[in-house]
């Protein structure tokens, strides 16, 4: 186990992530003025209605975007390894943690787990008319890569977050991109049927 600062938000941070985060509370100005000078990372758990959860993720300030004067920051931060909180820890302004690694239990998924999910991937930028840059597996958990490009909501990406198998994470992941094609589909069509007052027009 080891002791890291906590900062509970009401976010998902995945592996391999990035997000802006603002700084102003005095506490967390505090922790992340010191992981600033070390270089240490923090834990980012989430914390909402439902309370705060035992799974987070180490996060490492990788950019600094604006100080201001009175100490409020705007930062980038990426999202390392998992870990499950085992107790909070006393002692400081902000909270802290013991905390344990979180690990995948299985090996290497099947490939046409991975190839469907990155179809899908494309498939949904396609249609989104978006342009994002694809990931290539670097990481090791591809699952996490794509689901990072994408916003599903919070639950479903604790959820992943959460998941301790890469095979399962993928197949997941595959109807979340599914639910979301259809989605974007469905909206374009309203789109369109509001455009034309909901009128076929005669060619």
């Amino acid at each position: 186990m080891s002791e890291i600062g906590l900062f509970p938000l009401e976010l998902v941070l995945l592996p391999t992530e990035r997000v802006p985060l603002h700084i102003f509370e005095p506490r967390y100005k505090e922790l992340i003025g010191e992981c600033l000078r070390s270089g240490h990372e923090f834990g980012l758990v989430l914390e909402d209605d439902q309370g705060r959860r035992e799974i987070g993720t180490r996060a490492v300030v990788v950019e600094v975007l604006q100080v201001f004067d009175d100490g409020r920051m705007n930062v980038v931060v990426e999202g390392h390894d998992r870990f499950r909180l085992r107790e909070l820890t006393a002692g400081r302004a902000f909270l802290t943690g013991d905390v344990e690694p979180v690990d995948d239990d299985d090996d290497e998924p099947p490939a046409a787990d991975g190839d469907r999910a990155l179809t899908l991937f494309r498939q949904l930028v396609e249609v989104a008319g978006g342009e994002i840059d694809e990931p290539d597996g670097a990481s090791g958990s591809l699952s996490f890569e794509i689901a990072s490009r994408v916003d599903f909501g919070i639950e479903p990406k604790q959820e992943l977050l959460e998941q301790r198998s890469e095979a399962t994470r993928l197949r997941q992941l595959s109807e979340l991109l599914e639910a979301a094609i259809e989605a974007v589909k469905r909206e374009r069509e309203v789109r369109e049927r509001a455009a034309t007052n909901g009128k076929v027009s005669q060619g």
